[in-house]
């Protein structure tokens, strides 16, 4: 008969044979995992972008109707990253059509490949110790800032995770095939991200800056990536990285991005300063130490906050880069600290646990106790229940936008099913003062309307309200239904694309 004090001996042989066996990166990778891939289902946007310069871009290469903005209009992007997530997108839609999919498969692509930062990191602080690599790696797999920014179809958390690694391969020992590994994804980085340019350089600079026959294989495997680039231009029929002098053109020197908004040089500083907090002094007394592990890492963070200052339309994740390399950068310091108590007996066996758990605590501490935080875990997601109930209406024939932007909303597969997508804007030259008017004029066209519940008595009379949601700073909004179908023949110089031309958004 096996009894309990049989069982517990074998179970703790059980658990350490198994710990054995398994590599800490290969444990820390599937943490990672486990907090990245729900996020993308988690319906949150952190900004417009990941909607309408990547998927939407890519939902229309797959020969569907989707919302072009003024940035595709007037050429200032290039086709290659909707090139590569045209894939995922039609995957996602073939295991979950109607939109969803679409929009889930991708972000969990954009996750997984995250998870470069978590190797990145173990690799940095593997050359330390094994308790810096554990302590880099976990606590790139757990910060806060990079698990939410990591499923979000945007270019900085992809740029990111190709900067990370290439900032490896240029550090250390070098050799040829890491300064042309590490070229090569500088170069698609600067591709994906030209802003972040100054940062790359500082890697680059590093490699070259003691032995400059380095830059012979640095530039050799930038150039081919280069090549590649420019091929993808010229596949869709543009001059090659005519995109990029269009976008130097529009946003830096004529300034087109402060259209949406500015912010003070030192915004990025305030806002660090807001999300961390209370655990902002003691994060810079881990860079402190971290310096001296990897001090590169903390010169391209503050090269990339300097620049992106110097810029007067400012966004949090601009500085993305920033953040990841300042996180493993203090990692590796507060490693020093675990070393340090490792060296008393009496706290030897608890050094890792207490570095690594402070980590973990910090980070879901702060994950949730800014305003700033709030919002941004639930930015867009009314937005998506309100397309949720669209896509599930089967009387919805034709959609339109009374007073409501578009700039949340999942794009127009997943907002309106393929129907027809309508907007009426204040600011739109031929809707000025007449909104009222012109909405019951064309109401044959479309049976819902998204508008402020605010704006009922402005539809026509035989709208009714149904479900509402917040669309966070702009308010509330609710769908109103009217029954009947749609008279597809009805001609009305409000699609949303004309709309977005004559507004040039």
């Amino acid at each position: 008969m096996t009894t309990n004090a049989d069982v517990a001996p074998d179970l703790a042989v059980k658990v350490r044979a198994f710990a054995e066996r398994c590599h800490p990166l290969g444990v820390l990778l599937l943490l990672a995992v486990a907090v990245r891939l729900p996020l993308a289902f988690w319906p949150n946007i952190n900004h417009p972008d990941e909607i309408f310069q990547y998927l939407e871009p890519a939902w229309r290469l797959l020969g569907h109707d989707g919302i072009v903005t003024w940035e595709w209009r007037d050429g200032i992007r290039s086709w290659f990253l909707p090139t590569l997530f045209a894939g995922p997108v039609v995957l996602g839609d073939r295991l979950a059509p109607g939109g969803a999919g679409a929009f889930i498969v991708p972000r969990a692509a954009v996750g997984l490949a995250s998870l470069s930062i978590v190797v990145s990191a173990w690799f940095f602080g593997a050359r330390v110790s094994r308790m810096h690599a554990i302590v880099a790696a976990l606590v790139a797999a757990i910060w806060f800032e990079i698990v939410y920014f990591a499923p979000h179809t945007l270019s900085e958390p992809l740029t990111t995770a190709l900067i990370a690694p290439a900032a490896l391969l240029l550090t250390g020992d070098l050799s040829w095939k890491r300064l042309a590994v590490g070229g090569a994804l500088l170069a698609l980085a600067f591709v994906w991200r030209f802003q972040y340019a100054p940062a790359m350089a500082v890697f680059a600079l590093g490699a070259c800056w003691r032995q400059w026959r380095n830059a012979i294989p640095l530039v050799s495997g930038g150039l081919l990536v280069l090549a590649l680039a420019a091929m993808v231009d010229v596949a869709y029929g543009v001059a090659p990285f005519e995109w990029l002098i269009l976008n130097i053109e529009q946003n830096l020197l004529h300034d087109r991005a402060s259209e949406f908004g500015v912010a003070p040089a030192m915004a990025y500083l305030y806002e660090l300063l807001i999300i961390w907090s209370g655990a902002t002094l003691l994060l810079l007394c881990a860079l402190r130490r971290g310096w001296r592990h990897a001090p590169l890492l903390i010169v391209a963070a503050v090269v990339n906050i300097a620049f992106h200052s110097a810029i007067q339309h400012k966004e949090y994740r601009f500085i993305f880069l920033s953040v990841v390399l300042l996180i493993i950068a203090a990692a590796l310091g507060s490693a020093d600290w675990g070393q340090m108590l490792r060296a008393r007996p009496a706290w030897r066996r608890w050094a890792l646990p207490i570095i690594a758990g402070g980590w973990v605590l910090l980070s879901l501490g702060l994950a949730d106790t800014t305003k700033l935080m709030q919002d941004n875990w639930m930015r867009g997601t009314g937005a998506a229940r309100l397309a949720a109930d669209l896509r599930a209406d089967p009387e919805l024939c034709g959609l339109a936008l009374y007073v409501t932007s578009y700039h949340l909303l999942p794009g127009s597969e997943r907002l309106a099913r393929g129907e027809p997508l309508y907007a009426f804007h204040p600011e739109d030259p031929l809707a000025t003062g007449r909104l009222p008017v012109l909405v019951k004029k064309n109401e044959q066209a479309f049976n819902r309307i998204i508008a402020p519940p605010s704006s009922a008595s402005e539809l026509p009379a035989d709208f009714s309200q149904r479900s509402c949601a917040s669309m966070g700073d702009d308010g509330i909004a609710c769908i109103f239904a009217r029954s009947g179908a749609c008279d597809a023949t009805s001609a009305t110089p409000f699609e949303i694309n004309d709309v977005l031309v004559r507004l040039n958004y």
